[in-house]
């Protein structure tokens, strides 16, 4: 089992910033790609970046420019930096792994996330 831990969600202003991070631990075996969704009150859940193995990265249109993943692999963290910020921007936010055990085995997972409301 891996368990991912969201942490940095607020309260912030149009036009602040604020940085998420996500600890994955656990029996983590191969993390693959690492991502951020969100989900806006009354909307489906949807990917705002995920960042490869390899460091390729992919943001979601309404985010590029102003937001930017990371990832630290020694440390199986994910982190999101978001600026600019905009009231449409308000969610919550959950960290998500693509993760290959020792059988090869595939499987995403989830944390709990955590909510960031941007106020105008």
């Amino acid at each position: 089992q891996v368990q991912l831990v969201e942490s940095g969600g607020g309260l912030v202003q149009t036009g602040g910033s604020l940085s998420l991070s996500c600890a994955a631990s656990g029996s983590i075996r191969s993390i693959n790609t690492m991502a951020w969704y969100r989900q806006p009150p009354g909307k489906q859940r949807e990917l705002v970046a995920q960042i490869t193995s390899g460091g390729s990265t992919f943001y979601e249109n309404s985010v590029k420019g102003r937001f930017a993943i990371s990832r630290d692999s020694a440390k199986n963290m994910v982190y999101l930096q978001m600026t600019s910020l905009k009231p449409e921007d308000t969610a919550v936010y959950y960290c998500n792994i693509d993760h290959t055990d020792d059988y090869g085995v595939r499987f995403a997972y989830w944390g709990q996330g955590t909510q960031v409301t941007v106020s105008s």
